[in-house]
């Protein structure tokens, strides 16, 4: 008969595998944070700046399927529950798409520009299909998005022994 710690240990290998553990675990912190969270106590109010980097990254977060870790940047954060129009932020950015592709969120092609560089003569963050490949050829790196059973919603890099 299997005592309480192999069965734990079966059951915790068995949740990883299906890539459940991860999300699990991401919504027990996000439902804390709200526990946790007190309303009573307002806001700070959001910076021009703050509010576009807040949205820059939902966009990354949604887009990527961290949707408790986007959940908690939105109640911890007072951003706005509805997304900005990612018009108004290319615009307030300075920058302009190429691409009628308009999935890959922006970050993305703020991070390949400055990997890349800009031209000399360009003041502007130029977000297109095409800033999302490396400047080395031989590399295929491109964005994409992450379907719900990839990768558990925990801490990259770090190693979580829950």
């Amino acid at each position: 008969m299997a005592t309480v710690t192999e069965l734990k240990a079966v059951l915790k290998d068995t949740l990883e595998k299906r890539g459940v553990l991860g999300h699990l675990k991401a919504r027990i912190r996000a439902e804390v944070f709200n526990a946790l969270d007190d309303d009573r106590e307002p806001r700070p109010s959001l910076s021009h700046e703050n509010l576009l980097i807040n949205e820059l990254i939902r966009e990354y977060l949604e887009f990527n399927k961290y949707k408790y870790t986007a959940s908690v940047l939105i109640a911890e954060s007072g951003q706005p529950v509805v997304p900005l129009d990612r018009q108004f932020l290319i615009r307030e950015l300075n920058a302009f798409e190429e691409s009628k592709d308009n999935s890959i969120p922006l970050l993305y092609g703020i991070l390949a520009h400055f990997l890349r560089g800009p031209p000399d003569e360009v003041q502007n963050v130029f977000l297109s299909e095409s800033t999302l490949h490396p400047a080395n050829k031989h590399l295929s790196w491109k964005p994409s998005r992450r379907s719900d059973d990839d990768h558990p919603e925990e801490g990259h890099g770090a190693k979580n022994h829950d």
